[in-house]
């Protein structure tokens, strides 16, 4: 047995994940290789190896002559009856080739093949390794700052987090551990390229993966999601056991769930609404917190009118339109909103509308469908918010100076989120 190739093997297979047989293999070409080097041909070498002992032979396959032309090749009668003397002109004779005989430089190639093959297939086991990780999450340590890239150690390997794929205002200092999503993993010559992202949508649904069980498990099903990274996420949640309400395990005992994932996209905020099949009430749901009087959607043209009471206009727009426009993300729904006034001015409400309204009640009155306003939450870094707005000063607040409630339309800018 060859003990001292058995433990280096060994060693090789514990400590960087390389088989036994992928370095044998690599042996036995290094072998030929330092052959062809030394006799300037390997075409008649043969390696004989015992994959269990790890003890192996040379030989080259001579034509036995009598008057040598190559001796690469061949090998006179004499010579070779001090083998075998059974062998006669016209046989093959197996002459020994000991691999202490071989040149500097044949051995120095040898060498090389080895290694080279080594780092073959360690780039080859981290790559699969990472590949493997490919749309999740992984945890990296924030090593520096490469213009305006970031160098994330992961482990085995390197990962940049390109300016792209960074949050606006996120800051990182080195050593820091943060959560990164894996988009994707490409093999090159130099090793596994890894291209991570903070901006991702699926990384909200992989940090809820991994704080709710119920999700994990598939009794919770992330339906959809809308990002806007760094200011406000939109995610609609459904539960196929009736028995599990599906906000509520993903907001989990006092917000704790919920937090931890806002806490690790640093203060984030995250809206969770029920999905529903029925588009009219999805949208109701994803213009949360905001109240709806009524929703009129089209499913062929993808297209919903949306009215809501005039002191809740800028709270279903939102600032900047971002509430409305997460609603649109999430939904595929290109969303018009328009206020009672509006409404009633355009002939989709009656002019008597807000005499019923006044004897009904607010809360009493659902539109076009049936059912009842369903109020979900936005969440906070550290607590349930209630975005709803008491009192006209603090709703005009929500609007930018000089930004007029008219009609504002509002469409669906990437597709499915």
């Amino acid at each position: 047995m060859n003990t001292e190739l058995m433990e280096a093997l060994t060693i090789l297979e514990k400590e960087k994940n390389i088989s036994k047989d992928v370095m044998l293999d690599a042996i036995e070409n290094s072998l030929l290789s330092a052959c062809k080097n030394h006799f300037g041909t390997a075409e008649n070498i043969k390696v004989i190896m015992d994959r269990e002992t790890c003890d192996y032979s040379v030989y080259a396959e001579k034509e036995v002559v009598e008057e040598v032309m190559d001796p690469a090749l061949e090998i006179s009668l004499e010579d070779a009856e001090k083998l075998d003397s059974a062998l006669q002109v016209g046989d093959v004779a197996q002459v020994p080739v000991h691999s202490k005989e071989f040149g500097r430089i044949a051995t120095q190639n040898a060498k090389n093949l080895i290694l080279q093959k080594i780092r073959e297939e360690e780039r080859k086991v981290v790559f699969d390794q990472y590949f493997e990780k490919e749309k999740d999450i992984v945890t990296g340590i924030v090593q520096r700052y490469v213009g305006k890239n970031i160098s994330i150690n992961l482990g085995r390997a390197d990962a940049m987090l390109t300016e792209n794929e960074q949050v606006k205002g996120e800051v990182f200092k080195p050593t820091e551990r943060i959560k990164l999503y894996v988009v994707e993993v490409k093999n090159t010559p130099k090793g596994p390229k890894i291209l991570v992202s903070r901006t991702h949508p699926e990384l909200v649904k992989r940090l809820f993966e991994a704080e709710v069980a119920e999700v994990k498990d598939g009794t919770v099903e992330i339906k959809s999601i809308a990002r806007e990274a760094g200011s406000r996420t939109k995610m609609a949640v459904w539960s196929n056991d009736p028995n599990v309400d599906p906000v509520g395990a993903c907001v989990g005992m006092n917000g704790a769930r919920v937090n931890a994932v806002v806490n690790e996209l640093r203060g984030e905020k995250i809206d969770i609404i029920n999905w529903d099949e029925n588009p009219a009430l999805l949208i109701e749901n994803a213009l949360s917190p905001a109240k709806v009087i009524s929703v009129m959607a089209d499913p062929e043209e993808k297209m919903a009118s949306v009215i809501v009471p005039d002191y809740q206009l800028s709270l279903a727009i939102g600032k900047e339109g971002q509430n409305a426009r997460l609603a649109a993300r999430l939904t595929g729904y290109k969303i018009d909103i328009k206020s009672e006034t509006q409404a009633i001015e355009s002939g989709e409400l009656p002019e008597n509308y807000m005499e019923q309204m006044g004897m009904m009640g607010e809360e009493g009155y659902t539109g076009d469908f049936e059912g009842e306003y369903l109020e979900d939450e936005a969440y906070g870094e550290d607590e349930y918010e209630d975005n709803s707005y008491d009192d006209e000063d603090e709703y005009e607040e929500h609007f930018e100076d000089g930004e007029d409630a008219d009609e504002i339309e509002f469409a669906e800018t990437d597709g499915e989120s």
